[in-house]
């Protein structure tokens, strides 16, 4: 039997960044030198479809960078056979998986990178309850000011603060990378199906037309009664 060490190749899940790299690569020779981007010659190459301007219509919070970051970020977890615990080990085609949902997604793209023809998730809903599984993402209100900007020294720095942010940041920054994730591993014609309420249907709906493209989220989110 063959010894996995930290450094084995089985022993990590796909390089995302290193993927998306060799298909720009493939595409874009002339934009790598000494085998980095150049993204002067990136954006005259792409012309008019680049938008460099700092200050763009979108959907932003604060970890937003990090959470994409983390959904690139290689996973050196590993998936174990049970089969004591399963059912016709030997001959069935069905797999149930239990672990972080995160690095789960991420152990599956070297085999299921862009195969998957639908996937059905039924995420927190941020209700601020718990039931079986965590159900409030409201960041602590200091901690939120701070790290907004908002306060300095334990001192208001804006007349009109805003806090009501810190109720969706959090749940933004626990979905970005999973749906990110479950984009990759969809094939052409794939689907995803979302549960979700009132709480954060507005959020989701706006992630998904970042991650999939707003002219494929047609109906992507229904709204269930909380």
């Amino acid at each position: 039997m063959q010894k996995f060490t930290a450094d084995s190749p089985e022993s990590r899940s796909a390089d995302l960044v290193a993927g998306n790299i060799e298909q720009l690569k493939a595409l874009f020779p002339e934009a790598f030198t000494e085998g980095k981007v150049d993204f002067e010659v990136l954006k005259c190459v792409l012309g008019g479809a680049v938008d460099d301007r700092e200050e763009k219509y979108g959907l932003n919070w604060h970890g937003k960078r990090r959470a994409r970051q983390i959904a690139l970020t290689p996973s050196t977890g590993t998936l174990r056979p049970c089969p004591e615990e399963s059912v016709d080990w030997d001959t069935t085609q069905n797999l149930m998986i239990e672990g972080d949902n995160l690095e789960v997604l991420k152990l599956l793209q070297k085999s299921y990178a862009g195969k998957v023809k639908l996937i059905y998730i039924d995420p927190p809903y941020n209700t601020g309850k718990d039931f079986v599984y965590p159900d409030d993402f409201r960041d602590n209100i200091k901690n939120y000011l701070e790290l907004t900007g908002q306060v300095e020294g334990g001192k208001k720095i804006s007349s009109n603060t805003e806090a009501s942010g810190r109720f969706h940041t959090d749940w933004l920054n626990m979905m970005y990378p999973r749906l990110k994730l479950a984009r990759s591993l969809l094939r052409a014609d794939g689907v995803i199906f979302i549960t979700i309420d009132d709480h954060e249907v507005t959020g989701l709906r706006s992630l998904c037309d970042e991650i999939f493209g707003e002219e494929n989220c047609l109906g992507a989110c229904r709204t269930s009664a909380s």
